[in-house]
């Protein structure tokens, strides 16, 4: 299902390519997910810098929006090491090869496996994490990102009935974990790990990295498996 890759792309960070591509990615997008059209034109006409920008503001203040899809399940727990091995082994059985600093929940990289896959067997992929697409769009759309709508076209490939209006309830009632002082929060707790690791060996696995970036201060709501029946 080539419209997946296209939609992998379009959630990466920003970079030439999608301008590069504009007339290849406006051509698949009007043919398998026309609702897309205005987010495409908007991230075309737009400036390469300030699309980076807003990227990083959308996807790296705080947890809730990620885009590495355990942490919306399994946060720092020891089940999510464990389905970190089960989704990489997977991608191995599919001939799939990632760089050892790529995290394989990581949805774009999740999306450019599924691109690969049946569309039988992309929809079901889909339909797996449909609550946590469904949750991220949420968080997406009550900060009036643009993004949003990448998450509800995943949805309606996948077959869902769940959309990011799904989850209003659960997200208008969650503490928001970008704002200056929960990034505060953050930041305080990271100089104090940096501290207690000085001592230690400097190489570890990008998942420790990227758990180390967090504090236990900015705990997010994670996913409510009854979100389908909110409103």
């Amino acid at each position: 299902m080539q419209i997946l890759k296209v939609i992998a792309l379009l959630l990466e960070y920003p970079d030439e390519q999608v301008w590069q591509s504009g007339e290849e990615l406006y051509a698949l997008v009007a043919h398998d997910a026309p609702e897309l059209l205005a987010f495409v034109e908007r991230q075309l006409n737009g400036n390469l810098l300030d699309r980076q920008a807003e990227w990083g503001e959308i996807f790296e203040r705080g947890r809730s929006t990620s885009l590495l899809l355990f942490e919306h399940v399994h946060a720092e727990s020891r089940d999510r090491g464990q389905a970190m091995v089960d989704l990489m082994a997977q991608y191995e059985r599919a001939g799939l090869a990632i760089d050892c600093r790529e995290l394989p929940d990581y949805l774009p990289l999740y999306l450019e496996y599924l691109s690969t896959r049946e569309p039988t067997e992309a929809r079901q992929g889909l339909q797996d994490v449909a609550p946590i697409l469904a949750l991220i769009g949420g968080r997406l759309k009550q900060r009036d990102a643009p993004y949003s709508v990448l998450f509800d076209a995943m949805l309606r490939i996948a077959g869902s009935k769940l959309r990011s209006d799904s989850v209003t309830k659960q997200v208008s009632g969650e503490a928001r974990d970008d704002t200056p002082k929960a990034l505060d929060a953050v930041w305080e707790e990271e100089q104090v790990k940096f501290i207690e690791d000085s001592g230690q060996s400097c190489s570890s696995s990008p998942l420790q990295q990227h758990q180390r970036r967090f504090s236990q201060e900015t705990v997010p709501q994670y996913l409510d498996l009854s979100a389908g029946g909110q409103k």
